[in-house]
């Protein structure tokens, strides 16, 4: 009798392995092909979460005072001011998501069909037309928003700012 109760328990060992682990989906995420592993690379690899600050070119005013902030959870908070136009600071939420390219977030408002797109670099984030290509010309080193709440001090000018 002892003999039929061994495989019986090793069976049902094994059948519980299985059962267990058949309906876990993170044991096959290993097995994914490359091009997933790419579209992620940059969502793995850089610290992207935080806050992020620029002054954009803008057509009408002096500039445009942007604030960033990219959440963990892939919620942002963008918080805009036409700088010389208007004091008021306009306030929008919204969800992103990472582009087709791997390096890519794409910005989509609660209240708006506008989406953003930005390259997300190390510390810094460009804006992309609204095509999704990098801005040309002499300005387009302006389109650069960069990480502000890094754990380094700020330099000493701007410290009384």
């Amino acid at each position: 009798m002892r003999a039929c109760r061994l495989p019986f328990k090793q069976l049902l060992a094994i059948s519980v392995f299985i059962a267990i682990f058949s309906g876990h989906p993170a044991v096959f995420a290993e097995t994914a092909g490359t091009a997933d592993k790419a579209v992620h690379h940059e969502q793995e690899s850089l610290d992207w979460p935080g806050i992020y600050y620029g002054f954009v070119p803008c057509p009408d005013c002096n500039g445009v005072k942007t604030t960033l902030a990219l959440n963990k959870n892939n919620s942002y908070i963008l918080i805009t001011q036409n700088v010389g136009k208007s004091p008021r600071e306009f306030v929008e939420k919204g969800k992103f998501t990472w582009g087709g390219q791997s390096d890519t977030i794409v910005l989509t408002p609660r209240n708006s069909s506008t989406v953003r797109q930005y390259i997300v670099g190390e510390n810094t984030l460009i804006q992309l037309d609204n095509d999704g290509n990098r801005i040309s010309g002499e300005l387009a080193d302006r389109y650069v928003l960069r990480r502000t709440d890094i754990t380094k001090a700020p330099p000493a000018a701007h410290s009384s700012h």
